[in-house]
């Protein structure tokens, strides 16, 4: 599976985005798919992540309100709207993808996925 995201840039804090992240190769699995966030001097972050098999999702309490993670399984696509954006959400965001189900409580964790995207950067100026 090779993941590439799109759609990230430069916008003023309250703007939106809407990030992409194209699945090709064998995606069949049934494992969830993940946005995570690396800002500078940072650790890597949990964002959001998607359940394939049945839909749930989730969203790190930071971003709970103003971002919103879905996939379109048709064009293999997983996205990720962000609203009201803030300075701190500058940062590369990268998907990731499971090849198999894992439990809820572990869909949080960088570690559990397979694939990881390139990352897309993005900037939100003050």
């Amino acid at each position: 599976v090779q993941l590439q995201a799109s759609g990230g840039g430069l916008v003023q804090a309250g703007g939106s985005l809407r990030l992409s992240c194209l699945a090709s190769g064998r995606t069949s699995g049934s494992g969830p798919m993940a946005w995570f966030r690396q800002a500078p001097g940072k650790e890597r972050e949990f964002v959001a992540r998607i359940d394939t098999f049945n839909g749930a999702t989730s969203l790190a309490s930071s971003v709970q309100g103003r971002f919103t993670i879905s996939r379109d399984k048709s064009k293999n696509t997983l996205y990720l709207e962000m609203n009201s954006l803030k300075p701190e959400d500058t940062a590369v965001y990268y998907c990731a993808a499971r090849d198999r189900r894992i439990i809820t409580s572990a869909m949080h964790q960088a570690g559990v996925y397979d694939y990881w995207g390139q990352g897309t950067l993005v900037t939100v100026s003050s």
